[in-house]
């Protein structure tokens, strides 16, 4: 299973769970892009486990961030990985809303219910 979605207070968390490759990560955008469109203005937290941090999951989700932003919806993105959150972070498009990276998927979440509060 490349993805699963749930909704944890109002927030779609999107988890990806393995790393799609070069050939797969346009199949990613598409999934992940549907499920934001389909779930607005849900606040959404994309989690990425351990096999899917990886720099090609870093492209995706740097895309699905500008449409976040074209569409008005915060984001925000749970890794464990340090090198991702600092990838994420460099890479993160600074014209919209900031792109939150942390390092927990509670903590993601508990911050996403808070800021549309």
């Amino acid at each position: 299973m490349l993805l699963s979605h749930t909704r944890d207070r109002g927030v779609l968390v999107i988890t990806v769970h393995q790393d799609p490759g070069v050939d797969g990560s346009a199949m990613l955008l598409t999934r992940i892009s549907d499920l934001v469109q389909a779930c607005r203005p849900a606040p959404v937290v994309v989690v990425l486990d351990e096999p899917a941090a990886r720099s090609s999951v870093v492209g995706v989700i740097l895309r699905v961030h500008q449409l976040c932003g074209r569409l008005g919806t915060l984001m925000s993105v749970a890794t464990h990985s340090a090198p991702v959150r600092r990838a994420l972070e460099a890479g993160a498009d600074t014209g919209g809303t900031r792109l939150v990276v942390h390092a927990r998927a509670d903590t993601a979440v508990t911050a996403a219910c808070a800021a549309v509060a």
